[in-house]
């Protein structure tokens, strides 16, 4: 009779992982991401709006015109050829040979520094990104949006239809004040220049008007930026 094998009594140990108790699922990831979401987000950077290149050389212009309308005033009343003078209270030089000297500094500032700002906007393309295309269709809607109180320069990164225009005849503008101012300043070495103009007598009135327009130019300007103050804080700081 054959033997039984003995049966083992021994109960089998239950696996490792039912002794252990189970880890606590990881938490890291969500916690770094916890961590990404509760720092401060880091602050815009507002664009520039005027590189600084245009802020310097706007306020040189606006400098070399002040200077040198004030002092054409008073050049003008020593010879006058309307039947009014202006205030000596708002000219500069004192009399004809001082306004002479302002003029002139005022000229070679203008001159020099509107060179530099023309080349910059060519080498840019901002000329062309600012000031054009300028259509007429354009400027008759942004100028009735002005009567009606909408003004479209508010945005100080953008130029309006007018704005455009404005810009573009005041280049013109200034080029026909140096160009005139050439013929009443070397009259016999710019003969042909003075000729073109119809005599120096013409060419005087050819630059009054030139200066009257831009006379009128800047009080229109000034007229917007107290309008719209961002603008002028735009062409101080940038932005």
């Amino acid at each position: 009779m054959l033997a039984r094998p003995a049966l083992n009594n021994t109960p089998l140990a239950p696996p490792a992982s039912a002794l252990s108790p189970a880890a606590p699922p990881s938490t890291a990831p969500e916690s770094a991401a916890k961590k990404r979401t509760s720092q401060p987000a880091p602050p815009a950077i507002s664009p520039v709006i005027h590189p600084r290149w245009l802020r310097v050389t706007h306020w040189l212009n606006a400098l070399a015109v002040v200077v040198m309308v004030m002092s054409g005033w008073r050049i003008y009343n020593a010879a006058p050829f309307f039947d009014f003078t202006f205030p000596n209270g708002i000219t500069l030089g004192g009399w004809l040979g001082g306004a002479l000297q302002w003029h002139f500094a005022g000229m070679w500032l203008l001159f020099a520094n509107g060179l530099l700002y023309l080349a910059l906007n060519v080498a840019t393309g901002r000329l062309w990104r600012k000031f054009l295309p300028v259509s007429p269709g354009g400027v008759a809607r942004d100028l009735l949006a002005a009567l009606r109180g909408r003004l479209s320069h508010a945005d100080p990164r953008r130029y309006n239809h007018v704005q455009r225009l404005a810009y573009l005849f005041v280049m013109a503008d200034i080029a026909v004040l140096i160009l005139s101012g050439l013929v009443l300043w070397k009259s016999v070495q710019f003969d042909l220049l003075r000729d073109l103009m119809g005599g120096y007598e013409a060419a005087r009135r050819v630059h009054f008007f030139a200066m009257a327009l831009l006379a009128g130019f800047v009080a229109v300007h000034l007229a917007m930026v107290a309008l719209v103050p961002r603008s002028l804080l735009t062409m101080i700081r940038g932005k």
